[in-house]
């Protein structure tokens, strides 16, 4: 079967990663596997819209369940491929006898160290979101924090340079992220429980093309499972070690015995 499936996914380095395992699978059973990103609402309207057939991946039931809804009843969802949550994490140098929780932020040692500025990703982002409530209902706006949407880059960057320079820091995260690869993050507790627990991250596919998906594609699919310490390391591959998306997840399932989903 030599059909194409047109594979979306989120404009982020990790779900790249993922997706290019989802491809490299639909490659091993005749299928051409065509790739495309868009941020996190436009990519779930493109699927909406028939734009897309298959999704690597959406992070449910917190993260993207709003997006998915307006179409859930068209889709099929396949298998959990890793299970993500979202977090606020700290440099492992900033005691956690002083910074243990979000709460905590408000500590005036805290106030006296920790910048102000909490930079993230996108907007649409799960934790952009939850990060925003978090700003609000933990009262640190009042005490001059601020959450700052932006790239990637940004993101990673501010984070990158503060432990460079030993400087304290909150960055609004996920796992899996190629950063766990390198660096001791610190998980502070949310109390009041807004970063939405952990996902499952779905593969999910529209049940109108699920005609043109070889059965045993699909059988492979389901069978498939990475993990976060997976993807994160295939995040560090693209990021760091500059590995395509595809030679990153073909070496994976080359040297992974349990990827005989294959």
């Amino acid at each position: 079967m030599n059909t194409t499936i047109r594979l979306g996914h989120i404009d982020l380095s990790f779900h790249a990663a993922s997706a290019a395992v989802v491809q490299a699978v639909m490659q091993d059973h005749g299928h051409e596997a065509i790739t495309s990103a868009a941020p996190h609402e436009e990519m779930f309207r493109r699927m909406g819209r028939g734009e897309v057939d298959m999704l690597v991946s959406a992070w449910l039931p917190a993260s993207h369940a709003a997006y998915l809804a307006p179409f859930e009843k068209d889709v099929r969802k396949i298998v959990a491929l890793y299970r993500p949550y979202c977090l606020w994490g700290v440099p492992d140098f900033v005691p956690a006898s002083e910074i243990a929780t979000v709460s905590d932020l408000l500590k005036p040692v805290a106030l006296e160290r920790m910048e102000r500025r909490i930079q993230g990703i996108n907007p649409g982002a799960g934790i952009s979101r939850f990060s925003k409530a978090m700003v609000e209902q933990y009262g640190l706006a009042a005490a001059g924090y601020h959450f700052e949407p932006g790239t990637e880059e940004e993101c990673f960057g501010a984070f990158e340079r503060a432990v460079a320079e030993r400087r304290w820091i909150v960055i609004p995260l996920w796992s899996p992220q190629y950063l766990h690869h390198t660096h001791k993050i610190r998980e502070l507790s949310d109390p009041k429980g807004l970063l939405g627990g952990t996902d499952d991250a779905t593969l999910i596919l529209r049940e109108d093309a699920a005609p043109r998906v070889a059965p045993s594609a699909l059988a492979a699919l389901g069978k498939l499972r990475l993990g976060n310490d997976v993807v994160t390391a295939l995040d560090y591959a693209l990021r760091v070690e500059g590995l395509t998306p595809l030679d990153a997840a073909r070496a994976w399932l080359k040297g992974d015995p349990a990827a005989g989903a294959r």
